[in-house]
C-alpha cells in the first residue's frame, strides 16, 4: 500500500476562516487532538506575525507529541532584505520546529504586481531563504503560491521556482491552486508533468473556490503527489480548504493509499465534531462521512433495502469512520422506515404490528400540520412510547401564563412565567423571569420540578428554532425546534401551534420528558404506568 503523509494546515489556514478565530490553549487542544488522530504534520501558525502563534510554538515545545510533528509557517525573505537580517526568518528559526514550511511565488505576474520586484529577484528570494533555513532546522518544505496559475501562464518561470527551492535544499515541494479555480483535468496534468521533472517529493495545497479542494488533491496524489495540506472540516479563507474529513477517507478506503492506522479512522466523526466545537462552528450535518445526515435514510423504499443490506445505499459502513446509521421519520415514510426507528431507539416492535401502523398514521397526521421529525429523535420516541403504552407524563400541567412587558422605550422588555403543574397528586405553583417569555417558562418548569427530579438540572437547552410553516401573517402557525443536552448527549424536540408559546411549550416539555425518562431506564427504574 502507497503511503502519504498528511498536513494539517488548521490551526493556520483554517483560521483564515472569516468565522473562525481560535485562542492559544484551543490551538494546542486542536493539536493535541491531531496528534492523537495520526496527523502526521501540524503547522501551527506564523511565529513572525502575532505574538499568539509565537506563544503557540513556545507551549508546543514542551509537548511530547506522539505521532504528529509541529511545523512553522513563513514567507520567503522580504525584497531587497538580507536574509539573514530579516525578522521573520529569525522567528522562523526561534519557533524551534524540526520542520519550517515556507510559502514563495511561483506565478509571474504575483512577482511582478503583488511583489513589485523582478523576477529574478523572487528566484534569489527564494534560493536564499531555503538555504537560510535548512541551515537551522531539519526540514524545510517549500509551499509554491499560485503555482498551477502560474504554470499555465508561464511554465518556465513556475518551474525555475522549483527549481531554485531544490537547489537550496527543498525536501517537498509542494504544488499550491491558491485562488482554487484548477480542475482535476489541470491538476492531473500539471503534476504528472512536474512529476517526470523533478525526483524531489511533491506536495499538494488546494483551496475550495470552485468546490474541487477534494477532488483536486486526489487527482494530484494519483499523479504522483505524496503529501496533501488541508483543514479539518475544510475551513479556511474565502470557500475553504481542501477538507482532510473528505480526503483521509477516500485516500484510505477508497484509493488504497496508507495515511493513518486503520484502528485510527473510526475517530474521524469525532475529530470533526470536536474541531467544531473548539471553533464554535454549526456543523455541517450534509458533510460526506462525518455529517450527521452522511447516513441518514428517508425514503421508505431506500430504508426497505438497507434493512435488507446497508450496501444497497451506503458507499461506505458508517462505523468505519465513527458515524452512524439514521432513519429519519417524516411523510414519506413507510412501515421500513418505522420499524427501522422504532428498533434504533431500543423499543420491540415486529412488522405487522397494528402499534406500527398507529405509529405511522399519527406522523403522517402531525406532519400534515407541520412537525418534522428529522431533527426531533426525542419527540419520536416519546411519540412511540405512547403507542405501545410504554410512557409515563411524570407531570400535568395545570396551567401557565406568560407576561412579557415594556415599560418604556429606553428599557429592555421583562418577561415573567407563571405554571402550576401537578406531580402524583402534588400541585407546585411558581413563577420565574427570563429573557424573553420563552426562557421564562423554561425557568419556571425547571424551578417547579426539580424538587421532584433533581436531574432536571443538567438539562441545558442548546438551540432553539423558529420556522413559519403555513404563511397567515402574524396568525401563522410556526414550528418550534428545541435542541437541548446533558453531559453525556444532545437531543431534539419539536412543537407547532399557531401561538408560539404553546410551540415552545410542547417542545419544552417533550425535552424534560424524555431526560426524565431516560433516567429512569439507566437507573432500572419504572418502565410506565
Amino acid at each position: 500500500m502507497k503511503t502519504v503523509t498528511l498536513y494539517d494546515t488548521t490551526l493556520r489556514d483554517g483560521t483564515q476562516s472569516q468565522e473562525v478565530s481560535l485562542s492559544v490553549l484551543d490551538k494546542i487542544a486542536v493539536a493535541e487532538k491531531l496528534d492523537d488522530f495520526g496527523i502526521h504534520y501540524i503547522e501551527g501558525g506564523y511565529p513572525g506575525s502575532n505574538p499568539k502563534d509565537k506563544e503557540f510554538f513556545e507551549r508546543a515545545r514542551k509537548i511530547r507529541w506522539k505521532n504528529s510533528t509541529v511545523c512553522a509557517f513563513g514567507m520567503t525573505r522580504r525584497v531587497g532584505k538580507k536574509v539573514d537580517e530579516d525578522a521573520n526568518m529569525k522567528a522562523l528559526v526561534g519557533a524551534g520546529t524540526p520542520v519550517i514550511t515556507v510559502v514563495g511565488k511561483s506565478w509571474d505576474f504575483h512577482v511582478t504586481e503583488a511583489l513589485r520586484t523582478t523576477l529574478e529577484e523572487n528566484l534569489r528570494a527564494v534560493k536564499e531563504t531555503v538555504a537560510y533555513l535548512k541551515r537551522h532546522t531539519g526540514k524545510v518544505f517549500f509551499d509554491a503560491e499560485h503555482f498551477f496559475d502560474g504554470y499555465k501562464l508561464n511554465p518556465k518561470y513556475a518551474m525555475k521556482v522549483l527549481e531554485a527551492a531544490v537547489d537550496s535544499g527543498s525536501d517537498c515541494l509542494v504544488l499550491c491552486d491558491t485562488n482554487g479555480g484548477g480542475l482535476p483535468s489541470e491538476i492531473a496534468r500539471i503534476v504528472k508533468e512536474v512529476r517526470k521533472a523533478t525526483a524531489i517529493p511533491l506536495g499538494i495545497h488546494t483551496h475550495n473556490d470552485g468546490e474541487m479542494a477534494v477532488a483536486n488533491s486526489l487527482a494530484a496524489v494519483e499523479n504522483g503527489a505524496t503529501q496533501v495540506q488541508g483543514t479539518i472540516n475544510g475551513y479556511g479563507e474565502r470557500c475553504g480548504n481542501a477538507n482532510l474529513c473528505s480526503i483521509i477517507p477516500n485516500l484510505q478506503l477508497k484509493m488504497g493509499r496508507e495515511v493513518i492506522p486503520r484502528g485510527r479512522m473510526k475517530n474521524l466523526s469525532a475529530l470533526s465534531r470536536y474541531v467544531a466545537e473548539v471553533a464554535n462552528m454549526g456543523r455541517w450535518i450534509h458533510q460526506p462521512y462525518v455529517g450527521e445526515a452522511a447516513f441518514a435514510h428517508k425514503g421508505g423504499m431506500h430504508v426497505s433495502a438497507i434493512r435488507r443490506h446497508p450496501r444497497t445505499y451506503e458507499h461506505v459502513e458508517p462505523e468505519v469512520v465513527g458515524n452512524r446509521r439514521r432513519v429519519l421519520i417524516s411523510d414519506l415514510a413507510g412501515r421500513s422506515n418505522i420499524l427501522s426507528k422504532i428498533q434504533e431507539q431500543g423499543l420491540k416492535f415486529r412488522s405487522g404490528d397494528p402499534g406500527t401502523e398507529k405509529i405511522l398514521e399519527e406522523i403522517k397526521e402531525l406532519e400534515h400540520k407541520g412537525y418534522q421529525f428529522e431533527a426531533a429523535d426525542a419527540s419520536f420516541e416519546l411519540l412511540a412510547r405512547r403507542a405501545v403504552g410504554e410512557h409515563k407524563p411524570f407531570f400535568e400541567l395545570k396551567g401557565f401564563r406568560v407576561i412579557d412587558e415594556k415599560r418604556s422605550e429606553r428599557e429592555d422588555p421583562i418577561a415573567e412565567a407563571t405554571i402550576m403543574i401537578d406531580v402524583d397528586g402534588k400541585v407546585e405553583h411558581t413563577a420565574a423571569l427570563g429573557n424573553g417569555p420563552v426562557n421564562a417558562m423554561d425557568h419556571a418548569l425547571r424551578k417547579a420540578l426539580e424538587k421532584f427530579y433533581p436531574e432536571v438540572s443538567e438539562v441545558t437547552l442548546l438551540d432553539y428554532k423558529v420556522r413559519v410553516i403555513q404563511q397567515g401573517g402574524t396568525g401563522s402557525s410556526v414550528r418550534v425546534l428545541i435542541r437541548s443536552g446533558d453531559k453525556e448527549s444532545t437531543w431534539g424536540t419539536v412543537g407547532v401551534s399557531h401561538n408560539i408559546i404553546e410551540a415552545s411549550w410542547q417542545a419544552l416539555v417533550d425535552s424534560i420528558r424524555f431526560k426524565l425518562w431516560r433516567t429512569r431506564l439507566a437507573e432500572g427504574g419504572e418502565q410506565g404506568e
